[in-house]
């Protein structure tokens, strides 16, 4: 285990750092933790809305976020204000780290989205994995990375990134 397990109902923040920078810090409430998995929910933590093309974040909509301390990803559902949901948000990262402020991760540049009726299933940023330099830098973490987007998109196609 990778840090202090999270008290449920306590409010952390989630923190994504990107080539040793953060990128984007805010607050969300511990749902549960078993000391592998970590699962918080978090309101859209941008002021406005993001158009992605394949799906539009709005301030309202809720992500229920899940961090592994042993997997190289993290899986996000999407829901609406209402409850709608929009569909799951992953994004390829290093194992989480946890401590007394909450969740921080490293992201890795791969992403994948899949639609709420599953029958969307995209690989993002790809073009960025290959700019950042990490397969030159760092081959091992490259080739986890890789390696956890394959089994997330196998996840989704299965339709199982819901059951996680």
């Amino acid at each position: 285990m990778i840090g202090a397990a999270l008290t449920v109902g306590r409010e952390v923040h989630i923190t994504l750092t990107k080539a040793g920078r953060t990128k984007v810090r805010y607050p969300a409430t511990v749902v549960s933790d078993d000391g592998v998995r970590a699962v918080v929910r978090a309101r859209w933590a941008r002021p406005t809305a993001r158009d992605f093309g394949f799906v539009r974040f709005e301030p309202g909509d809720v992500l229920t976020e899940h961090y592994w301390r042993d997997r190289w990803y993290a899986v996000k559902e999407v829901r609406a204000a209402d409850g709608a949901l929009k569909g799951w948000y992953c994004d390829v990262t290093r194992p989480a780290e946890t401590g007394p402020d909450g969740i921080a991760v490293e992201d890795l540049d791969l992403d994948l989205w899949q639609s709420a009726d599953g029958a969307t299933v995209l690989r993002l940023d790809e073009d960025e994995f290959a700019e950042s330099g990490i397969e030159h830098r760092d081959p091992a973490a490259a080739a986890q990375a890789r390696q956890a987007l394959d089994g997330l998109e196998a996840l989704a196609r299965a339709g199982r990134l819901g059951t996680l």
